[in-house]
C-alpha cells in the first residue's frame, strides 16, 4: 500500500509537470489527483523538493537498469537524450525552475551513472590506476554533462542528435587511447 500510495504520488507530480511550470504546482494541487489527503502526502514526503528529488533519483536507476552496457560515448548520451525526450515538458519545467538545482544534482549523476556502464563495457576487466580511471571518469562525466546541459538551455531542440553523433565520430577513441597510456605508464 506504501509504494502503491507513493507511486500515486510521483505520477500525480508528473502529470501535473507534463501541464504546468514546477512553481504553479502545489501539495493541494497533487493530493486532488491522486486521491489522497495532505497528512497522506506528508507521511510520505517533507514535500514537493524531496518528491521532486526522488523521482529524478528512481529516473536515474531506471536509466541504468535498462542499459546495463553501453558501447560508445554516442550511446551514453543518446540513452540521456531519449530519456529527456519521453518527458521533455516536465523535464524542461523542472529545469526552468527555482528547482533546476534538483535536475542538475540528477543529470550529473545520471551522467556520471552512464559513463560508468561505458567505462566498465570498454574496460572489460582491465584494472586502470584509481587515480586514472577517476580522472577519466571525471573527464567523460563533464563532456555528457556539459553536452546535455547546453541542449537543456536551448529548450532540448529536437535536431541534438545529429549533433551528437558528428562529434562522437570526430572524438572516436579517445577513451581507448586514454586507456591503453594509463595501461603503459605514460
Amino acid at each position: 500500500m506504501v509504494s502503491m500510495t507513493r507511486a500515486a504520488i510521483k505520477s500525480a507530480l508528473i502529470q501535473l509537470l507534463n501541464e504546468r511550470p514546477l512553481a504553479q504546482i502545489t501539495v493541494k494541487d497533487i493530493v486532488s489527483l491522486c486521491g489522497i489527503n495532505r497528512n497522506t502526502f506528508y507521511y510520505h514526503y517533507q514535500g514537493i523538493p524531496e518528491l521532486l528529488a526522488e523521482i529524478v533519483n528512481d529516473d536515474a536507476e531506471a536509466i541504468i537498469k535498462n542499459y546495463p552496457t553501453l558501447d560508445s560515448m554516442e550511446q551514453c548520451l543518446e540513452t540521456i537524450v531519449r530519456t529527456a525526450m519521453s518527458k521533455k515538458r516536465a523535464i524542461l519545467h523542472i529545469y526552468n525552475s527555482a528547482s533546476r538545482d534538483v535536475y542538475e544534482q540528477y543529470l550529473w549523476s545520471s551522467c556520471g551513472r552512464v559513463v560508468e556502464v561505458y567505462m566498465n563495457t570498454v574496460l572489460n576487466g582491465q584494472q586502470l590506476p584509481e587515480g586514472d580511471r577517476s580522472l577519466i571518469h571525471r573527464y567523460y562525466t563533464c563532456i555528457a554533462f556539459g553536452c546535455i546541459s547546453h541542449w537543456l538551455s536551448s529548450n532540448m531542440r529536437d535536431e541534438v542528435l545529429p549533433d551528437l553523433h558528428r562529434i562522437t565520430a570526430l572524438r572516436q577513441g579517445s577513451l581507448e587511447e586514454m586507456i591503453e597510456r594509463s595501461l603503459r605508464g605514460e
